[in-house]
């Protein structure tokens, strides 16, 4: 998930129930953070979700130093 940052995966879960997904980061030693996990509405992924995200990892980075 290049758009998010560098390092930054997801999971796609999909069953009767819908569509969701995990966006998270592992590339840290003490842990791996989950950025954002929501249920999706439609094909494309919201922009409001990969800001969340991207923001979060910039706040987790920052705090890193």
């Amino acid at each position: 998930m290049a758009t998010i940052g560098r390092g930054v995966r997801e999971i796609r879960i999909r069953d009767e129930a819908g569509a969701y997904r995990v966006m998270y980061i592992a590339t840290f030693t003490e842990a791996v953070y989950v950025l954002h996990a929501f249920q999706k509405k439609t094909q494309r992924t919201a922009k409001r979700d990969g800001d969340l995200a991207a923001s979060r990892l910039r706040d987790l980075a920052r705090r890193a130093r």
